[in-house]
Formats: C-alpha cells, sequence, structure tokens
C-alpha cells in the first residue's frame, strides 16, 4: 500500500473588505503632490518659493538628490500599504529570494504598519494649520499651491492605520484555537 502524505495548509485568509483595499489605494496616491513638487524642485524650478527663497534652499547637488531620494521613498513606503489588502501582503512573491513563498507573520506587518501609522499621523497633522504660519520665502500664490499639496499627506497616517486594522482582523483567523 502507498504511503499518503498530507499537508496541512493554513487557513484561507478572508478577502480584505473594498472600503479598506480604497482605503490603501488612497495612502499609495497622497505622497504623489508632494512628491513631484519635491522633484519640480529638484529640476530647478522654484515651485512656489520666492527666487530669493528658492536660493537660500540649495535645491542643488546633493540636495537635489536627498529631495529627489525623500519622493521615491515615501511614495515606495506608501505603495507598502497595497500588500496589506494584496496576496502579496500574506504570502512572499516567490521570487524573492530565500523567503519567497513563505507566509508573513501578521504581527511582521502589523507592528511596523501601525507604528508607520502612528508616525505618520503625528508628522503630518501640524499641515492642517499650514495657512496660520507665514511663509515668507514662498509667494502668496506658492503658499496656497504647496499647502494644498502638502494637505492629503494628513490623511496618510489614518488611512495606513485603518488599513492596518483591517489587515490585522484578517489574519486573527489564522491562529490555532
Amino acid at each position: 500500500m502507498a504511503h499518503m502524505t498530507t499537508a496541512v495548509l493554513a487557513p484561507a485568509v478572508p478577502p480584505p473588505p473594498r472600503w479598506a483595499i480604497r482605503a490603501a489605494h488612497a495612502a499609495a496616491l497622497v505622497t504623489l503632490p508632494t512628491g513631484i513638487w519635491r522633484l519640480l524642485l529638484a529640476a530647478g524650478h522654484p515651485a512656489g518659493y520666492t527666487d530669493v527663497g528658492y536660493a537660500a534652499m540649495g535645491f542643488t547637488g546633493w540636495s537635489a538628490v536627498y529631495v529627489v531620494g525623500l519622493s521615491v521613498a515615501s511614495e515606495a513606503l506608501a505603495l507598502l500599504t497595497l500588500g496589506l489588502v494584496r496576496p502579496w501582503g500574506v504570502v512572499l512573491p516567490r521570487w524573492i529570494p530565500l523567503l519567497g513563498g513563505r507566509r508573513i507573520h501578521p504581527m511582521a506587518a502589523v507592528v511596523p504598519a501601525g507604528f508607520g501609522a502612528l508616525t505618520l499621523t503625528v508628522l503630518w497633522m501640524p499641515f492642517v494649520a499650514w495657512w496660520a504660519t507665514p511663509h515668507p520665502d514662498m509667494t502668496a500664490l506658492g503658499n496656497v499651491i504647496v499647502g494644498f499639496l502638502y494637505l492629503p499627506l494628513v490623511a496618510w497616517g489614518p488611512l495606513l492605520g485603518a488599513v492596518t486594522l483591517s489587515y490585522h482582523r484578517r489574519r486573527r483567523v489564522e491562529r490555532p484555537e
């Protein structure tokens, strides 16, 4: 008689609710306006600064590289939110060396995402009051435009927090009883 082996399958993870998918996509998009604005600065456009203000900021050389890197890093981090509603947030893609195909422990995603949500909320919440602070290095129109470009970042932390909570609730079903 042939010996039969059975694999123990992990319980399926319920699909994310529609609101969480939308919130994850929104979180991935909120960094775009400021990222594009920073890229303009790095490319030599004053983008709302006065000529004197732009010169004082020194967006050349390594400063320009930093501004581009900040934009790219911000968007990359924002895109990670999608992992909380996509299959690659449960099982690492096979193409990842050494770890591909492995299930992600829920807390390995929940803890950094929760910390990120809290940090982003604290970091960006002051931008709600952008217009209450004078910005003498900016033109009047530039001040208004930059305020609107940064305002979406206020939502980044709360959106990430809501998606993280949804992910945590969906992944709880995997725990053995």
